[in-house]
């Protein structure tokens, strides 16, 4: 697993407790960085697995 997958799941769940918390208090913007924040999230976990799975072809 490389460094990527794992910033990506925390990004991921950075974003959720953002969404979670903006929904509660009704605050729009933090309801918007969570959504930012679990896509970067996702981005960078599909980098990782690209990134390993490009290491696994070139051993």
């Amino acid at each position: 697993m490389s460094k990527e997958n794992i910033k990506g799941k925390f990004n991921e769940a950075k974003g959720e407790v953002k969404q979670a918390v903006g929904k509660a208090t009704d605050n729009q913007r933090l309801v918007n960085e969570g959504t930012a924040d679990k896509a970067k999230g996702k981005v960078q976990q599909v980098a990782g697995h690209t990134k390993d799975a490009i290491r696994d072809v070139t051993r």
